[in-house]
């Protein structure tokens, strides 16, 4: 599945990763989702995670923030939006309607607001982190996926 997930969900399941949240890593790490991302939304995400009162509050460190980017690009597809979107009520928000209409995307993941209101967007959902991970979790169960056995490079990209 092709998804933007927005900063917050990230920053949240990172800073939390025993939280409701954390579990969007979990998923990432195993390969379940392909997140979608720009240089400007990366750039979003590590620049929150490097906040001094983040950073102090919730302890973590360089390698924390670095291991979460390195997994974002491991995982992800860097896209390039092509169609400027000016709609969103926070305007820095429109960045991530147009990375998702430039990737292709199967989902919008937020718990933003200014995010929500706008489901759907030209056809994709956008739908809260809660939501998200119940289909995923869907997915996951799916009798298909129940037969089929690990492949070779499992023990690679397996926590």
């Amino acid at each position: 599945m092709r998804v933007v997930v927005d900063t917050n969900v990230l920053v949240s399941a990172a800073i939390v990763p025993t939280g409701r949240l954390g579990a969007v890593i979990l998923h990432l790490r195993q390969g379940d989702f392909v997140p979608l991302y720009s240089t400007a939304t990366l750039g979003e995400l590590a620049q929150v995670l490097a906040r001094p009162r983040i950073r102090m509050k919730y302890g973590l460190t360089d390698a924390d923030i670095r291991t979460l980017i390195d997994l974002v690009l491991l995982r992800g597809e860097d896209v390039t939006p092509v169609t400027r979107v000016t709609v969103c009520r926070d305007p820095r928000d429109d960045v991530f309607l147009e990375v998702a209409l430039a990737g292709k995307a199967e989902r919008i993941v937020s718990g933003d607001d200014d995010l929500l209101t706008l489901h759907p967007f030209r056809g994709i959902p956008i739908i809260t982190p809660a939501a998200f991970l119940a289909e995923l979790k869907r997915q996951r169960s799916s009798p298909l996926l129940s037969k089929l056995t690990p492949g070779p490079f499992s023990a690679i990209i397996a926590p």
